[in-house]
């Protein structure tokens, strides 16, 4: 796949816009594609990595669940190196709206794909949109949200159904380390 399919297809996904043009300067030299980025953009990528980090930190020290990355950001960088020999541009499609993580209960007898995101503050519109694009492909699923007030975290399908997300249960994470990753997610909000 060439990187202008690559980025044609990153650009016209859901997760993000990116913007890129072709420089007739450099065109010679670099194959002309440069990635132009807002700060905005990055501002907003930055803390969704943040909140995957401190949800993967949280949930790895709580120690009941193994935590497996499961995301589109991480299995595209490994699938690239096979697109010589597989129709790489299907199998982003099929794994594009892939959770963050999934989590295996330490006995096995529980898994959750767990999709996670960053709010300022909780927009139930927009996380039951967020759900029910989840449930097309991933059902069950589950959001997962740090807001600078808390962290929530539900089951898609009771999203999408009630409207409403819980606060994180204590039966995922005790309250004190909770609060000691609340005050970490809120250093960076400064």
């Amino acid at each position: 796949m060439a990187l202008s399919e690559i980025l044609s297809f990153i650009g016209d996904g859901s997760r993000a816009s990116i913007v890129y043009k072709i420089n007739p300067q450099s065109a010679a030299r670099d194959c002309g594609w440069v990635k132009i980025m807002s700060i905005e953009f990055s501002r907003e990528l930055i803390k969704g990595r943040i909140a995957e980090v401190i949800f993967e930190q949280m949930i790895r020290e709580e120690g009941k669940y193994t935590v497996i990355p499961f995301g589109y950001e991480h299995t595209v960088p490994t699938l690239a190196q096979y697109r010589e020999h597989i129709d790489l541009k299907r199998v982003l499609e099929n794994i594009s709206d892939a959770p963050d993580f999934a989590l295996v209960s330490e006995d096995k007898t529980k898994l959750y794909l767990v999709e996670v995101k960053y709010r300022k503050s909780l927009d139930m519109n927009d996380l039951q949109q967020k759900a029910a694009e989840l449930l097309q492909r991933w059902n069950p699923s589950w959001i997962f949200v740090a807001t600078p007030s808390g962290f929530y975290c539900s089951p898609s399908n009771t999203i999408v159904a009630n409207g409403v997300i819980k606060e994180l249960s204590e039966s995922w994470v005790v309250r004190e380390r909770q609060n000691d990753y609340l005050q970490l997610l809120n250093e960076f909000e400064r």
